[in-house]
Parts: C-alpha cells; sequence; structure tokens
C-alpha cells in the first residue's frame, strides 16, 4: 500500500513537473516568437505545439492585415502553399494501398498529353516520382507560367520542350506543376473529385472545419489573413546592443491570386493553425482510423537525397541527414528525426514538422514572406529535451 502511495505521488510529481516545464518553455518561447515577428514587422501570425495526442499550446500574434482591424485568432485560415503536398500525399498513397492506384503507374497513364522532348522519357516517369520529386525533371518546371494566366493544359504542352536532366530515382528536382497532376491521376481512378476525396477522407473525420481547397474557398471565408509583400526596409536612428542601426521593414498588402491555386496538390489548401494542428495529431498517429501506421511509414520512408537541404540557413548547424519522402521531408536535426514540410507563396509562409519518437509537433503560419519563420522553426526544435519527459 505504502509503494503505491508513493508511486501515485511520485507520479503526481512527475506530470506536475513536468507540466510546469512546458508552461515556462511556451512563455519563453512565444515571448521569443513575439520578439522576432515584431523585428520584421510582421502583420500576423500562429503557431501551435502539439504533444501526445493533444494541442498543449496555441498563439496567435498580431492582425490580418496592416489596417489592424480584425486580429489573427485560432480559426483565421492562412494559405499553406507546399505544406498541400502533405494532403496530397497522404490521399494519394492511401489509395493505392486501397488498390485503387498503383505507384508504378507512369503519369501519361493518366495525363496522356504529358510529353518530353526526349522520346520515350514521359513514360518512365511514375507516380511515386512525382511524389517524392524525383522526376528526373529540372527543378520547377514551368512555374513561371501559373503567373502568366496559362492554363494547365496550355503549360502541360509546353513540357514536350524539356530533357530529363537524370533518370528517374536518381536525383532530386522540386515541382509544383508536375505534382499538380496527382489531381487527374486520382480523378480519373474513380468518381470523385479531388477536393471532395480530400474533404471526405481527411478533412471531415479529423474535424478540420476550417479547411478548405481553393480560390473561391478562400475568397468566400471571412476570417482570414491576408498577404503581405516586402515593398522596402529602411534604416532608422535605433541601435541594438551591439551599436549597430536597426531595420525597419515595410510590407505592402496584396491581393490573393489564383495562380498556384491551378495545381491543389501542390499549394491549393487554406487552413487554420487550430487545423494543422490536428493534422499534427494525426499524422503522429494518434487518429489511426484516419492516418494508419502502414500508411504513415510509407509516406516518411526516405525516398531520394536532398543535399541541399542541409545548407538551408537556420538548419545547417542541426541537420546531418536530408531526404524526401512522398509527400514529406525527413531530416535528421541532431539527435531527432523530424518530419517537416514548408510552404511559401505570395505574402504568406508555413512551417509544419513533428518528432515521431518524442511525440510533438510544431506549426507555424505568418501572411507576410519573411524568413524568419524559418529561424523560429529551427529554434523550436532545437529545445526538443524539453518534450523527453515520458508521455
Amino acid at each position: 500500500m505504502i509503494r503505491l502511495l508513493c508511486f501515485f505521488w511520485l507520479t503526481i510529481f512527475v506530470s506536475t513537473s513536468y507540466a510546469d516545464t512546458l508552461e515556462k518553455f511556451n512563455f519563453e518561447f512565444s515571448t521569443y516568437v513575439a520578439k522576432q515577428l515584431e523585428k520584421y514587422n510582421i502583420p500576423g501570425g500562429a503557431y501551435a505545439i502539439v504533444k501526445n495526442n493533444e494541442i498543449v499550446s496555441l498563439e496567435t500574434f498580431g492582425h490580418t492585415d496592416k489596417s489592424k482591424l480584425q486580429k489573427i485568432n485560432s480559426n483565421t485560415v492562412f494559405r499553406l502553399a507546399s505544406v498541400s503536398k502533405t494532403f496530397a500525399s497522404t490521399i494519394t498513397t492511401m489509395l493505392t494501398q486501397e488498390q485503387v492506384l498503383n505507384l508504378s503507374d507512369p503519369i501519361t497513364k493518366y495525363v496522356p498529353n504529358f510529353s518530353l522532348a526526349k522520346e520515350g522519357a514521359a513514360e518512365k516517369i511514375q507516380l511515386k516520382h512525382i511524389l517524392s520529386h524525383s522526376s528526373g525533371l529540372m527543378p520547377n518546371a514551368y512555374d513561371n507560367l501559373l503567373h502568366e494566366n496559362w492554363s494547365m493544359d496550355k503549360i502541360i504542352g509546353r513540357f514536350d520542350r524539356i530533357t530529363p536532366i537524370c533518370q528517374p530515382e536518381k536525383c532530386y528536382g522540386y515541382q509544383n506543376i508536375t505534382f499538380g497532376l496527382l489531381q487527374p491521376a486520382i480523378e480519373t481512378s474513380q468518381d470523385k473529385s479531388y477536393s471532395t476525396l480530400l474533404t471526405e477522407r481527411l478533412f471531415s473525420p479529423l474535424k478540420m472545419n476550417d479547411t478548405s481547397i481553393g480560390f473561391n474557398a478562400f475568397q468566400q471565408n471571412l476570417n482570414t489573413a491576408k498577404p503581405h509583400v516586402l515593398r522596402k526596409v529602411i534604416s532608422t536612428n535605433k541601435k541594438d546592443k551591439r551599436g549597430k542601426h536597426l531595420k525597419q521593414y515595410i510590407w505592402r498588402t496584396v491581393e490573393v491570386e489564383p495562380d498556384f491555386y491551378k495545381v491543389a496538390p501542390s499549394a491549393g489548401i487554406n487552413s487554420s493553425i487550430s487545423d494543422i494542428g490536428k493534422w499534427l495529431i494525426a499524422n503522429l498517429g494518434h487518429n489511426p482510423d484516419v492516418l494508419s501506421p502502414a500508411l504513415l511509414r510509407e509516406l516518411t520512408t526516405p525516398r531520394i537525397k536532398t543535399k541541399r537541404n542541409m545548407r538551408r540557413k537556420y538548419w545547417r548547424e542541426h541537420l546531418t541527414d536530408a531526404h524526401y519522402g512522398y509527400g514529406w521531408r525527413i531530416y535528421q536535426f541532431d539527435k531527432q528525426k523530424i518530419i517537416y514540410h514548408s510552404g511559401w507563396v505570395e505574402g504568406f509562409r508555413a512551417d509544419i514538422g513533428y518528432s515521431p519518437e518524442l511525440d510533438i509537433g510544431f506549426a507555424i503560419l505568418i501572411n507576410a514572406e519573411a524568413n524568419v519563420i524559418s529561424q523560429i522553426s529551427s529554434e523550436f526544435w532545437s529545445q526538443t529535451d524539453k518534450f523527453s519527459s515520458p508521455k
């Protein structure tokens, strides 16, 4: 009986102590984030920290735009940009495990008008190569045409001018347009739209009620962060502790453009920080009825080495290995493996990642094109020892 009581009080002490540690960490970290966002004059942002199967911290900062009439809250919707790829890869891999699709299928099976300059090269690119950015094409092929009001059919027609830089699976080349070809593959394989499938299979069961797909859905939402681009940087008369003149960052609010929404699997999803917290919880394995362990293993198996990521500013001193899986990056960050992705589209940045071993996740969204988001994420992951207590 005495032993049981001792164990009980020890458990209470450990739980209370750990809770105090997390509370202290979040106070310090939220203060740090607020200072960084203020330093770069970021209009608004939000972050969430997930531990086990719950959101243990959710913080919001600033406003939806420079007018400061509407504050960012937990349900404010941002554009996820390339974080959308994590959803596209999930639904594609899910369908292959259900034998609706086959990852060894050539993309030309679903997009027959896709061709390359080298005869027979397009037929060698399979769905798995699209998912892992190992198609052999030069990076970001024809992304520029998305800004020029070209239709997807017209852009795809231009690929017959491109010669691959390597064989599939032999080199890494990040893509947006070809990643977008997952949508016709999915929709050709069955009678449901890409949007409907994501809603039925992911958003609804995970209760991601703020999450949507497409330009119109974003425009119709009344609680959205507005995009901001940097107009200029000016030097001030103020100095920091080292005597260096402080800079002032001037942002300009811009309109949301429909260009990258054309490639929905690449950059078409809109979401809030509270919903991204739910997405992290599911990817940590706490919703196995939606994302099975076998599915998560398939998504996060390293497929192709991404050497360039090893030189990322703020991250390079921590990274010892970097790969791409299916729609997710796999980083060795100090002693921890991190499953990660970032997103960047005009006026928005997004970062999301999780550690399966520590059972923690972190995501941050901002409504300005500032690389401070990378600095903040790196700072978070450098302090994961704070989360190493028993679950």
